[in-house]
């Protein structure tokens, strides 16, 4: 705040970004001897907006046209208000950060995305954009007037049922040291880190993958047990060469983007893994290839270089995927809030809810209710948009590494 004899007056310069603007301006801020207040500059496609607080003991109003002429040597346009309304106290910083994803995201959808959020009282604080494809991704920081324990489920629920009916994808996190802090991540395999279940893959060589398939199905809606159904399932398969299971292993094809997220959150310092209700001997090669630091997923039976038809050891089912994640972050010493799943299936509700950020992709609606975002686009790298990482960031990454910034 200015002293008790010293004037606000707001500056706000704006017109073709280019080189000496603010050096220009700070010059005569200088010369006048002002006390800076508060500062904030965006770009937008090349165009600047800069605005300035200032407190002056003296001719404010010879202050205003210094600024003016200031300006108009370097062809900005300037407005300035003296006597600027300083009484509302300086927000300390916004309380969530809203990712919108959309392909496009329209002004229509945007606009009942803001409505919501206006009838609830939250101040749009900044925006800004964070990717241009596969999606467009915008990151709003945003400030909840009444903010509450409470304030994080009650801002998600209304954002995603605006979002869902416009066609939008929405996450929702707290601000704060939490969200920059994530340190772990765990993806469920089939149909999230691959496309496609593996164990249909093998059902195909038995002619069953269609019998398979329903009770996989099934099992992700949550209709049935998963252990129950990954026996029924894996029973199709009793003498199956063992040769088989290295021929699906090689089939695997990754989901778009997957090389990319796994890449750049290494970058990041992630410890980065897997858990999975699939099998371990299809998926280790995959693991490797990805440099992958942790793996769980079932074993099944081989006996004369033929599979038994039967799960060896733990089932990873539902609860035994939360296990694992927990197993991981312990030798990994990371915090559970510090921890981040990925997953499409019931089977991952516990693993997603035993993490900090629990994120459902291309899920089924019984994980979709539970998951803290849901996303509906095919490609994984959307997963570094709602960590707060840029598609701009993630290209100066692979080009400094020469990558050419394939997604797959």
């Amino acid at each position: 705040m200015p002293g008790p004899l010293s004037t606000p007056v707001l500056i706000t310069v704006s017109g073709p970004d280019k080189p000496g603007v603010s050096s220009v301006l700070f010059a005569v801020l200088t010369r006048h001897g002002v006390e800076v207040l508060d500062v904030e500059q965006v770009v937008i496609r090349g165009q600047l907006v800069l605005g300035v607080l200032v407190g002056t003991d003296h001719d404010p109003e010879g202050l205003q046209e210094l600024v003016e002429q200031a300006m108009a040597t370097v062809a900005m346009r300037v407005e300035v208000e003296v006597g600027a309304d300083t009484l509302t106290p300086a927000r300390v910083g916004s309380t969530h950060a809203v990712v919108v994803l959309g392909r496009p995201v329209t002004a229509r959808a945007f606009t009942e995305v803001a409505r919501r959020m206006a009838a609830l009282g939250v101040n749009i604080d900044a925006i800004r954009r964070i990717a241009d494809y596969p999606v467009t991704g915008l990151e709003l920081h945003v400030s909840v007037a009444d903010d509450t324990p409470e304030s994080d489920s009650l801002l998600r629920n209304a954002l995603v049922e605006v979002a869902s009916r416009v066609g939008l994808d929405v996450a929702v996190e707290r601000e704060g040291l939490t969200r920059r802090a994530k340190r772990l991540i765990v993806f469920d395999v089939d149909s999230t880190l691959i496309q496609g279940e593996v164990i249909e893959m093998l059902a195909a060589h038995t002619g069953c993958e269609q019998q398979v398939k329903e009770i996989t199905d099934a099992a992700m809606a949550g209709e049935i047990d998963f252990t129950e159904s990954l026996n029924r399932r894996v029973a199709v398969l009793t003498g199956l060469p063992e040769s088989v299971l290295d021929d699906v292993s090689k089939a695997l094809e990754l989901t778009p983007g997957a090389r990319t997220t796994i890449r750049t959150l290494k970058r990041l310092g992630f410890r980065c893994g897997v858990v999975s209700g699939g099998f371990t001997r299809v998926i280790q090669p995959l693991v490797d290839d990805l440099g992958l630091d942790f793996c769980a997923a079932n074993e099944l039976e081989v006996a004369d270089g033929k599979l038994t038809g039967r799960v060896v050891g733990q089932v990873v089912d539902r609860a035994e995927k939360a296990v694992a994640l927990r197993r991981f972050a312990d030798d990994s010493d990371v915090p559970l809030a510090q921890c981040v799943a990925v997953g499409d299936g019931a089977n991952d509700i516990d693993m997603l809810s035993a993490a900090g950020l629990g994120i459902a992709f291309n899920a089924k609606p019984a994980l979709r209710e539970v998951a803290d975002t849901a996303l509906s686009h095919p490609y994984l790298d959307v997963v570094l948009f709602v960590l707060g990482v840029t598609r701009a960031e993630v290209e100066a990454a692979d080009a400094a590494d020469g990558i050419d910034g394939e997604r797959l």
